[in-house]
């Protein structure tokens, strides 16, 4: 078969592959509630309210930014943000209903809002695995149907969905077509996914680690890591379904691919192992990205956390200066190579 024929042929099968999975999921039946697609990952990275987790500290303690971190992501993910409902004063309650009437679309249940959210989370998975946009129209067409009036508030909740589960980012590319591409979060190139249509992007718990190391430091001991993660439903030795034998993938997978270090820590006995960045976490991302991601998700400021906000502008105005320097030194070669090429053309 010519070459053209065979990239024709390919195109078309590749068209009608994409045509098959939106008609599966058109016909699917949608899970009743994020709770029963991610059942261990609905609290994975969530906003934690400080100020009305009765156990939570600010992370700018004196006590030191490390144990509060933990601590509130163990609150989130233990606990709501919300009052408990034996609790309720009638003002509240009254409050609280008026609270969630404004945050909800008109006459559309919360059942079905979120069988909604969790069907445009899959349609949007199913374009990242294929490598294509997904546009506007598309998501009206197969997912909002008859509600178009709600899309703002469903979209909004799936890529909040995608980012904080799986480490992704929904962008708009182009506001004339509404269209959107799915990119891996914080400058980072990995996704630990098996194949283009196989698993399930791992971005995720990386961005997990890597808020976790430096929050504590530089360095946390893998004990930390396995209390924070055990609140999680993680288990090391329990298959988990997003990230398959999870000790495996950070100790084995994430280390091959350079974006974490596992080492023993220096003078253990019994031995005890320890979790840094990697070269690559150093050369994909930036602290000052991650405490911004932590900040937004905990709705505050990069300067709550100071000691963490001082060492990242350090960050920042080394990087400025090795730019400036290795600019300075480009423009220099250019200049001596364009002389010595001058001479040559006067010889």
């Amino acid at each position: 078969m010519p070459l053209d024929e065979k990239s024709s042929q390919c195109t078309q099968d590749q068209h009608l592959h994409t045509q098959s999975e939106t008609q599966r999921l058109e016909n699917a039946q949608v899970p009743k509630s994020m709770e029963e697609i991610f059942p261990s990952f609905s609290s994975l990275l969530m906003p934690v309210r400080l100020n009305k987790a009765p156990a939570a500290k600010t992370l700018s303690t004196p006590e030191g930014p490390e144990s509060s971190f933990s601590t509130s992501i163990a609150i989130t993910a233990t606990s709501s943000s919300q009052p408990d409902e034996s609790s309720r004063t009638e003002e509240e309650e009254k409050n609280l209903s008026t609270s969630e009437d404004t945050a909800k679309p008109r006459n559309m249940s919360i059942d079905a809002l979120e069988k909604k959210v969790a069907f445009l989370e899959s349609f949007l998975l199913l374009k990242y695995r294929m490598k294509e946009v997904a546009t506007k129209e598309d998501i009206l067409k197969i997912i909002i149907k008859d509600d178009e009036d709600h899309f703002p508030e469903i979209f909004l909740r799936a890529c909040e969905h995608m980012e904080m589960i799986y480490g992704l980012d929904v962008k708009e590319v182009d506001p004339t077509s509404h269209c959107y591409g799915i990119f891996i979060k914080l400058g980072l190139t990995y996704d630990g996914m098996l194949g283009p249509i196989e698993g399930l992007p791992k971005t995720g718990l990386l961005i997990l680690m890597l808020c976790l190391i430096f929050m504590h430091g530089n360095r946390v001991c893998e004990e930390e890591v396995w209390r924070v993660l055990n609140i999680r439903e993680i288990y090391s030795g329990q298959k988990h379904f997003i990230y398959g034998e999870p000790k495996e993938f950070l100790t084995n997978d994430l280390v091959k691919e350079k974006y974490l270090e596992y080492r023993q820590v220096a003078n253990s006995d019994p031995a005890r192992y320890e979790f840094l960045w990697g070269p690559r976490a150093h050369a994909e991302t930036r602290k000052m990205e991650i405490l911004e991601f932590l900040a937004k998700i905990h709705g505050t400021d990069p300067k709550s956390y100071p000691s963490q906000y001082e060492e990242a502008l350090r960050e920042e105005e080394e990087r400025a200066q090795a730019l400036s320097v290795r600019a300075a030194s480009t423009s220099m070669a250019t200049a001596s190579s364009s002389a010595v090429s001058g001479s040559f053309s006067e010889t």
